[in-house]
């Protein structure tokens, strides 16, 4: 039974419940019986909408995290759902760049954000500088016990000791931006994805903010799309934001980019 299988037997079980909350323990119960060997704790994290059933696109629904083991299906799938922008001709850049021997060995998403550290090219993004400005990086972390209270539009939701986890997270003289890094395959871009990825680590380090724990002057979310080619890769960046940072559907675009890596310093180049 494939992932898409058990997510739309348990979304069948809560329509006949009436009741569309639903635990982790059902959804090992059903991995159980059906002899499955995905992974029972990675069954809910769809990181875009290519990944749920068809029929529950098809009924607009998709599952929002309550945290503590629990989940909800909800109504609405443009709410925690958003198609990239597409990217303008004038946004795409060629970027040259020497390769180290290290850059081609490692496609996973830690490797894509070196790369893009390590090359400038997300200095050259949000600052406009890569040169002269050094942020300060901090590698992948997992956080957890986080708790706090958000909506989706009118509906108020509760984090109760919710996991996340923060691919990278860059800050400058207060200006701090977290990422979310992800592979695409070559010749076909991803077409949305879940804001989760985003609004969960903004908001732990706006929660921070608000009790000043940190002096952020300035929070935003960037999402990392790289597309690996035999000697070369493309990356696409967008920068976000969230007009109320209480309401994830609040998310808001403040630019975007397409880098196209050049290899120099090569013979014949």
């Amino acid at each position: 039974m494939s992932k898409k299988q058990i997510i739309e037997t348990i979304f069948n079980i809560c329509i006949k419940s009436g009741n569309f909350v639903f635990d982790n323990n059902l959804v090992k119960d059903i991995v159980k019986q059906q002899k499955s060997n995905t992974n029972p704790y990675d069954m809910t994290k769809i990181d875009d909408i290519s990944k749920l059933p068809a029929e529950i696109v098809k009924k607009d629904y998709f599952i929002a995290h309550l945290g503590g083991g629990k989940h909800k299906f909800i109504k609405g799938i443009d709410k925690v759902y958003h198609t990239f922008e597409p990217i303008e001709k004038e946004e795409i850049i060629e970027w040259q760049y020497r390769p180290s021997i290290l850059n081609d060995f490692s496609i996973s998403e830690s490797g894509i954000l070196s790369l893009v550290n390590n090359h400038r090219i997300v200095h050259d993004f949000l600052y406009q500088d890569y040169v002269g400005i050094v942020p300060k990086m901090y590698n992948s972390e997992r956080k957890r016990g986080i708790s706090f209270e958000y909506f989706i539009d009118d509906e108020k939701l509760t984090f109760q000791n919710l996991q996340i986890e923060i691919d990278m997270t860059l800050e400058y003289d207060g200006y701090v931006t977290v990422f979310e890094g992800k592979n695409a395959p070559p010749n076909k871009w991803t077409a949305t994805f879940n804001i989760y990825q985003l609004y969960n680590p903004f908001r732990y380090y706006y929660e921070l903010k608000q009790d000043n724990k940190l002096d952020i002057q300035k929070l935003t979310a960037c999402y990392l799309i790289r597309q690996k080619y035999q000697d070369t890769s493309t990356i696409r960046l967008y920068n976000y934001s969230f007009e109320n940072p209480l309401d994830i559907t609040s998310v808001k675009l403040l630019k975007k980019r397409e880098y196209r890596l050049k290899r120099k310093g090569f013979e014949n180049e």
